[in-house]
């Protein structure tokens, strides 16, 4: 039925392209956050670093200050469970995919030893109408990349939001992108549990017009604060938080 439903979306590319064109002359392009980008919260040793790596919302995009963003209100939780200290960075840019990340972004960072990696990412791939088995050769080889350079981090994977969620979308389009978002996010779970990732649960979008910026596409503070809130028990994992 999935492959079924992928058929579908290829020809109805023609309004892919009609509606995609539209939502672009539409839509004001927005500048990622100002602000630092590289933190550190204090709190007890042993401490925790956290890479927050991916497209346009790692780098905060669609709300003014970085420290509102996914990377520093993750982190500021975080340290809330743990009481430990905190250090992360934010490394996202506009419109990448993981073929992008992959090739162009990882070789350029240091090799910094971050314990939790998040990677958000996807979201370009499926709305640039990538294939699937072009998907899993690039994202794939994101996540071996990762693991050679960062062997006991821990990384976590956002899977690719709800289209039909965004307010941007109009209905027809939203429902093509989201398809092929399903079978992004299958074959993303997939990987992650091949090579050693923790794919997160979808995030559940239940208020769009709070969770979106004015864009009608990316997150607001509000829709930062959530996914950080969804994210955060996958980050840790079976790490014992401190007693409230």
């Amino acid at each position: 039925m999935q492959r079924l439903l992928a058929l579908v979306t290829w020809l109805a590319f023609p309004i892919y392209v009609w509606q995609g064109l539209g939502v672009r002359r539409r839509t004001s392009r927005m500048l990622p956050a100002q602000g630092p980008i590289l933190h550190e919260i204090p709190g007890t040793a042993p401490g925790i670093a956290l890479l927050v790596l991916g497209d346009s919302s790692a780098a905060s995009v669609g709300i003014e200050q970085s420290e509102l963003g996914l990377a520093a209100q993750l982190a500021g939780l975080i340290a809330e469970r743990t009481g430990s200290s905190v250090r992360w960075r934010a490394a996202g840019f506009n419109s990448a995919t993981s073929g992008q990340i992959r090739d162009y972004v990882l070789p350029n960072l240091s090799a910094d030893p971050w314990t939790h990696i998040v990677l958000a990412i996807g979201t370009n791939d499926t709305k640039n109408f990538h294939s699937v088995p072009r998907f899993k050769k690039e994202f794939g080889g994101l996540l071996y990349a990762l693991r050679a350079k960062w062997p006991q981090a821990r990384v976590v994977w956002s899977p690719v939001l709800e289209f039909t969620r965004a307010p941007a979308m109009p209905p027809l389009l939203g429902k093509i992108l989201e398809i092929r978002a399903i079978a992004m996010n299958r074959m993303g779970e997939r990987l992650c549990n091949e090579r050693g990732a923790v794919p997160a649960a979808r995030l559940p979008i239940t208020d769009p017009q709070a969770g979106f910026a004015s864009d009608g596409f990316h997150a607001s503070e509000a829709g930062y604060r959530a996914w950080a809130e969804h994210l955060v028990d996958f980050v840790l994992g079976d790490e014992v938080p401190i007693p409230i």
